[in-house]
């Protein structure tokens, strides 16, 4: 447990006890406890803690919010001594400062733990899988791939720290529509590479990513499947093509830093018969009816607009059965929790695909779905929308080429899913603090060189007397790296690891603040010794979180 988690556990009982002292004094009639929050404030002037019980108190007790607080006050009891003030504020928040004391107790446990510090057990090792990015096999991995990738592996980060057992999937779509057109226009390009004119499908994909695949097919077969039926063309090129494009996207993944687990063939959906027994199933639930040839799904039944088709007239099932298989198929396999990252244009997939679980008789609560915005490329301050690759939208390994892993992937994070992401190309080149990542990054490698010129090991800790550390730049400090192991679980459980690229740049600027302000290398040797540690303790932390965000922690810039 943290100290953090420690110290609102005794707060919590506090608060509790409180309560029930002013319940047997009849100061306040309720008949249960509100489930109140106790959080670290913004605001440095609200204390280290706020706690909202008082207005989830008030309708139980026909009192005002701040009334209700003045009660909860005057019978508290500190039997510890943990509290240096407790205040009113606002509509009637309770705000806690605490004696400094308690935060002694961090940089030992921050040195004990090492890599292990800002971590948990609280999944129990619960079985979580985690699909995203599962891009079309088509083409060259794009921007709202790229967004994908970063906030899924971030997030896949996260809840292996505090004890999941997190499976990576990517779920190839290499059946269906896009796989037909894609056989169109890889023989188009085929024989036009060949010297006949033929027209391209209006359907077809445009990018030159295309013609080059079908380059690279000609050199190795040259004109072998020129003169043969245009569907087994169609089938040779298809598979050659697929196989170049998923080596390419597992590729460009890698260099991102991304590893999947499992990588998922639709085919095998089709090819194992999955698809026609859950649509079978459906059906012998009532959930599917015939008309006018297709199988209809009753998605108005699950909260939909209106019905959906699931199988064809010709007998061929939509995109829709096949990813209600597929999701049958990840609760059969075990997982308690199914976690999937779709774009923007897949929210109104979102009801349906839950109605669907929920009829297929899982609980809907356990598939949760992350709902991510656009990006926009800018420099210059002008949008950039052209690509010399794929000739329609700037590719991951372009992006990579030009700012680099850490800066891609820090920037991708940056915002919660849901909001649109402007990505800045120039200040993610830029080499100064405006610069977020840099200046994160800065901050380790300024930790690192200021532990190389020390010379020497560092003390123990068993040895320093960290009560020395009294400065309040030294106080915010500790106080900003005992709050990792909360902003971790956080960001975990609520699916938002953006608030682990806030948690990095504030500890960077706690740090940056302590040393313009503090000497470390000072002529006092014990209050060195605690500031050196403070300064290990600040490179630990800094690395765990750059660590977990997938970004490297430098030692020199």
């Amino acid at each position: 447990m943290s100290i953090v988690t420690s110290v609102k556990e005794k707060i919590c009982i506090m608060i509790n006890c409180s309560l029930e002292k002013a319940r047997i004094q009849n100061e306040l009639n309720f008949e249960e406890q509100p489930n109140y929050m106790i959080e670290v404030p913004r605001e440095k002037a609200h204390g280290d803690f706020a706690v909202n019980v008082a207005m989830l108190l008030s309708k139980q007790v026909k009192k005002a919010p701040r009334a209700i607080a003045e009660i909860i006050v005057k019978n508290i009891e500190d039997h510890e001594g943990l509290l240096a003030k407790t205040e009113i504020a606002g509509p009637g928040f309770i705000n806690f400062t605490l004696n400094n004391a308690w935060i002694y107790g961090i940089l030992p446990q921050v040195l004990r733990e090492d890599k292990a510090y800002g971590g948990s057990d609280y999944g129990k090792q619960e079985k979580i899988q985690l699909e995203f990015v599962s891009a079309n096999p088509t083409g060259l991995l794009h921007m709202g791939n790229a967004r994908g990738a970063a906030l899924g592996d971030t997030l896949g980060n996260l809840l292996e720290a505090i004890g999941y057992d997190v499976t990576r999937e990517f779920y190839i779509n290499d059946a269906g529509n896009q796989i037909e057109n894609f056989g169109k226009s890889l023989e188009a390009r085929y024989l036009q590479q060949l010297g006949y004119e033929v027209a391209f499908p209006e359907e077809g994909y445009h990018g030159e990513d295309v013609i080059d695949t079908v380059k690279t097919i000609i050199a190795e077969v040259g004109e072998k499947y020129l003169h043969i039926d245009s569907a087994l063309r169609r089938e040779f090129l298809i598979q050659k093509a697929l196989e170049e494009k998923i080596t390419a996207i597992r590729n460009d993944l890698a260099s991102f830093g991304v590893e999947y687990d499992v990588w998922f063939n639709e085919q095998s959906l089709h090819d194992s018969g999955a698809i026609s027994k859950t649509m079978q199933e459906l059906q012998e639930k009532g959930y599917v009816y015939e008309k006018e040839g297709a199988l209809w799904l009753k998605a108005k039944l699950m909260g939909d607009e209106k019905d959906e088709v699931i199988v064809r007239a010709n007998g061929l099932p939509t995109y829709y059965a096949a990813d209600i298989a597929y999701h049958k198929n990840k609760f059969e396999r075990g997982f308690k929790k199914v976690i999937n990252i779709w774009g923007a244009d897949h929210h109104g997939h979102v009801a349906r695909m839950k109605g669907a679980v929920k009829a297929l008789g899982y609980d809907p609560e356990q598939l949760q779905i992350i709902i991510m915005q656009l990006v926009r490329l800018l420099r210059g301050g002008e949008i950039v929308r052209m690509s010399k690759r794929s000739g329609q939208y700037i590719t991951l390994s372009e992006l990579i080429d030009e700012v680099g892993k850490d800066a891609a992937r820090f920037f991708f994070v940056m915002r919660s899913p849901d909001s649109h992401l402007d990505f800045d190309l120039d200040l993610a080149k830029a080499e100064s603090s405006e610069n977020p990542v840099y200046y994160v990054q800065y901050a380790h490698a300024r930790i690192n060189s200021i532990l190389k010129a020390l010379g020497t090991g560092l003390p123990q800790a068993q040895e320093v007397d960290f009560r020395l550390l009294s400065e309040v730049t030294e106080i915010e400090l500790i106080r900003k790296i005992a709050d990792l192991p909360e902003e971790v679980l956080q960001a975990a459980i609520n699916l938002e690891p953006h608030h682990l690229t806030r948690y990095a740049q504030e500890l960077a600027s706690q740090f940056h603040s302590f040393y313009n302000s503090c000497r470390v290398l000072c002529d006092d040797e014990r209050l060195r010794g605690a500031r050196l540690l403070l300064v290990d303790a600040t490179r630990i932390t800094l690395r765990n979180v750059l660590g977990l965000l997938g970004v490297s922690a430098p030692e020199r810039m």
